[in-house]
């Protein structure tokens, strides 16, 4: 059985990482706008830096929860059958055992240089506009997909959408595209589709299937249905 999950802020939400937005629509004090758009990084780069330096330093500060764990189990058993996509920018997938992870957004502990394009593992700040290690340019900046930006790997992740036998969707709002888009793409192609959510999404009624709780006790328990069909 081949199974595409889809995750967003809602799964990190459970071990302290903030959602993209408040209610107020502000995301850790900021206007997205001021943060999260090419726009914003070439009016103020200094600014941007330093909030992704202190997105990235809070990384530190954050654990797995058992959902993170119960996917990285989920993933031994299944190998390549697993398609995990995550709109999140942590390494929580990683560090709860999870690999071959698809960041649609991208990665806060990645450096990408607008001079050559290069992507570097980047643990420190780019505040201070460090060179990058391929090219030399001190062109630096968050690896991250800000608004306006395509999404990365879109292409792989469609293809693995057509070859699903199962969708499911855990901790998204349902109302960011592309990703709000993906149960409608898998359905078409035959898969099942499950939503795993604190609240019903936007996109709920698109589900075949619905399940409302935190992602730290639907995840482990949805895990263990699946292995044991297996």
């Amino acid at each position: 059985m081949k199974i595409v999950v889809l995750t967003g802020a809602g799964i990190s939400a459970e071990s302290g990482v903030p959602t993209f937005r408040d209610a107020d629509g502000l995301w850790e004090g900021h206007r997205v706008e001021d943060v999260a758009t090419p726009e914003a990084y070439d009016a103020k780069p200094s600014m941007v830096q330093k909030f992704y330096d202190a997105r990235r330093a809070a990384l530190a500060g954050v654990e797995p929860n058992p959902a993170h764990v119960a996917l990285g189990r989920l993933g031994e058993v299944l190998g390549s059958d697993l398609g995990l996509v995550t709109q999140n920018i942590d390494d929580l997938h990683e560090r709860g055992g999870s690999h071959d992870v698809i960041h649609m957004h991208g990665e806060l502990l990645s450096a990408l240089c607008r001079a050559c394009d290069r992507r570097t593992p980047w643990h420190g700040e780019l505040s201070d506009f460090p060179s990058c290690p391929g090219c030399g340019i001190p062109e630096l900046r968050p690896d991250v997909v800000w608004f306006g930006e395509v999404p990365y790997q879109m292409d792989r992740i469609q293809g693995m959408l057509m070859r699903a036998d199962l969708f499911v969707s855990i901790g998204t709002s349902g109302a960011v595209y592309p990703a709000a888009g993906f149960v409608q793409l898998a359905r078409a192609c035959g898969a099942r589709t499950l939503e795993l959510n604190l609240v019903p999404s936007e996109g709920s009624e698109q589900f075949h299937e619905a399940r409302q709780g935190p992602a730290g006790e639907l995840v482990p328990a949805w895990v263990d249905e699946v292995l044991a069909e297996l």
